[in-house]
């Protein structure tokens, strides 16, 4: 599937036909990822999917067994290729008792054209905790300090690993403006997210990697398309575990005292709840978000290896 924008945009990060194992464990299955000029591309996938292994290849901690690997037009393992990257990682550690202004600082003198400092705290919303030493912040002001260091040499391509955790919502809005704003200014992106609403709010494409393959990809609303759910609301006595093994339903659940549906025939299943609780209300159908997709996805591609 295709996602938008032509075959013709430059590359500037691509996974071709890369296989790589740990021990007796397939990481990544002959995988293809590309990342486009200018767009943010989420990967998804469930823990052990093979995520990490992709961006520690681009990152150039590893090296792949198979396939080819490229980043900025060339090697990741090329020092001049690495001074076009930032990155956001997980799980980080840095000097506790540095301030945030000099872990900045810091992180800036690697570059050859850094931003300038000050401009660097603002665009990552840290300017109010830039004199207070790294080891005294909040896990959410931790996160958003290590943006700032990861944002700091002007990235081509940034990769941003699960960078909402520990966010509250209103340092997260921040999070999202200014990512929308580096993306605007033609930084490109690869973002990890476990918050499937953040993939739905920022992603230009979405791939979808399970047991160390592609399973799908595409834009948000072509991964909504390809699985063609639609998700049921309503207040009903009937219970989940029994509308669950109903045809054309994938999933049932209370949710804020209401039935929720996610199907694949909407129409068959609102006849069969009207004809088995005529006291059913509030009734309402829409198309499925991008966390309904991902579950459908990444379920059928489990359910397809066990048979």
């Amino acid at each position: 599937m295709h996602g938008a924008g032509s075959g013709d945009e430059l590359l500037v990060a691509e996974l071709r036909g890369v296989s790589k194992k740990f021990g007796d464990v397939v990481a990544l299955d002959a995988i293809d990822i590309q990342v486009r000029g200018g767009e943010l591309l989420a990967v998804l996938g469930p823990n052990g999917a093979g995520k990490s292994t992709a961006i520690s290849l681009w990152l150039g901690l590893i090296e792949a067994d198979a396939g080819h690997v490229s980043l900025l037009g060339g090697s990741p393992q090329d020092i001049a290729h690495r001074q076009g990257l930032g990155v956001m990682m997980q799980d980080v550690e840095m000097p506790k008792e540095l301030r945030v202004r000099e872990l900045v600082r810091l992180a800036s003198s690697y570059y050859s054209d850094p931003l300038p400092l000050e401009e660097t705290l603002r665009r990552a919303g840290v300017t109010a905790i830039a004199d207070r030493r790294y080891g005294k912040l909040s896990g959410g002001q931790k996160r958003l300090a290590q943006f700032a260091v990861a944002i700091c040499g002007q990235p081509r391509v940034l990769f941003l690993d699960e960078p909402s955790v520990g966010l509250d919502v209103t340092a997260r809005e921040v999070l999202w403006t200014n990512i929308r704003n580096l993306l605007a200014s033609g930084c490109s992106i690869v973002l990890t997210t476990h918050y499937l609403e953040e993939a739905e709010a920022l992603a230009n494409r979405v791939t979808v990697i399970s047991r160390g393959r592609v399973i799908a990809t595409g834009s948000v609303d072509d991964m909504r398309a390809l699985v063609a759910c639609r998700t049921i609301s309503c207040e009903s006595r009937l219970l989940p575990a029994h509308v669950r093994t109903w045809p054309g339903v994938t999933d049932a659940r209370v949710e804020r005292n209401r039935l929720s549906i996610t199907a694949t025939d909407a129409e068959g299943v609102v006849r069969r709840l009207l004809a088995e609780d005529s006291s059913l209300c509030r009734l309402e159908v829409r198309q499925a978000g991008l966390n309904e997709a991902f579950n459908e996805l990444t379920k059928s591609e489990i359910t397809s290896e066990a048979a």
